[in-house]
């Protein structure tokens, strides 16, 4: 799947994504600077708020909820509505005639991108990749070895 063209309306960013950057080995600022204007789905919201509850020490927890809200700061978080619950039904019932599924919470994140009309931005390109007619960004240029 190609990068985004101009005619991209935005960009979906996977929890993969965040995870990467909060652990310094994706460069998303680059990333949000160059590609079309980035949000998040709702269940990535959430996917973010379970790694702040499964914390397992004071001090990273704190960090985690800095991360986030940080995250929720600046990035719209696109809700799950029904729209997109039909585009569910459609896309889980034509992976599982195909015998690809994917996770429930990756086929949300893939909807949400589907009803907007926007591209996925993610680092678990051949989960995504099932799903018929998403269209993926290459990520690939904004991985880094480590940040520090």
């Amino acid at each position: 799947m190609a990068a985004p063209t101009a005619r991209s309306l935005g960009i979906i960013l996977d929890s993969s994504i965040l995870v990467a950057f909060e652990r310094r080995k994706f460069n998303l600022e680059r990333l949000l600077a160059e590609q079309a204007p980035p949000a998040i789905a709702a269940i990535t919201a959430a996917e973010l708020l379970i790694g702040v509850e499964r914390a397992d020490t004071p001090q990273r927890r704190s960090r985690r909820e800095s991360f986030v809200q940080n995250i929720f700061d600046r990035l719209p978080v696109i809700p799950f509505d029904m729209t997109q619950a039909r585009l569910f039904a459609v896309h889980f019932a034509d992976l599982a005639a195909r015998g690809e599924m994917i996770g429930d919470r990756d086929l949300q994140i893939a909807v949400t991108a589907l009803s907007l009309d926007f591209d996925l931005a993610t680092l678990n390109r051949g989960e995504f990749a099932r799903v018929t007619g998403l269209k993926i960004v290459d990520v690939s240029t904004y991985t880094e070895p480590d940040l520090d």
